[in-house]
């Protein structure tokens, strides 16, 4: 049997949920939830399930080491699980992640994760121009409001411009894993 996909789940960690100094993630536990269950079926079909971890600095809601910087319980990482270490939005730079996924030969990624605008859109790009297949699930990342946009425009926006270039837009429920084994 060979595998050529993954599942990418980008920075969702303790802080961005629990955090007092920011307000929780939009949609969180619902994100969560889709996630976890695209976690199980990833894990269904022995298809790879890569976390990435943001690593802030002192004070940061993703200080590493705090609580903040655990990834959330409720997804959390099984024996296999490979864990990638960043420090900044693109989960490519200056980390393991493009090693892991040669090493496992993983021509297909499916992203998901948090914060739609600075990581998951980052990450999105930077597997595109990278030559990887790339597959977002429209309604598994997740952002907060901001002064100018809410969180839902923001996630709208985003889902927009990254389907309409760099990834293929799909619901989490019409997610088959299947397609990654051979």
């Amino acid at each position: 049997m060979r595998i050529d996909g993954a599942l990418l789940v980008i920075d969702v960690q303790v802080g961005m949920f629990e955090s007092p100094l920011i307000s929780p993630v939009y949609n969180g536990k619902q994100v969560l939830t889709k996630i976890k269950d695209l976690i199980d079926r990833a894990r269904s079909f022995q298809v790879p399930v890569i976390y990435v971890q943001h690593s802030g600095g002192s004070g940061h809601p993703l200080e590493h080491g705090t609580s903040g910087w655990q990834i959330h319980p409720m997804i959390a990482p099984s024996d296999g699980d490979v864990v990638v270490q960043k420090q900044t939005p693109d989960s490519f730079y200056n980390t393991a992640l493009q090693q892991e996924l040669d090493l496992k030969k993983i021509k297909k990624l499916t992203l998901v994760g948090i914060q739609t605008e600075y990581c998951v859109d980052t990450t999105c790009r930077r597997a595109f121009s990278l030559g990887y297949d790339v597959r977002l699930v429209k309604d598994g990342h997740s952002t907060w409001d901001t002064k100018t946009l809410t969180a839902q425009q923001i996630i709208n926006h985003h889902n927009k411009i990254l389907g309409s270039w760099f990834a293929t837009l799909k619901e989490a429920t019409s997610i088959s894993f299947e397609e990654y084994v051979a």
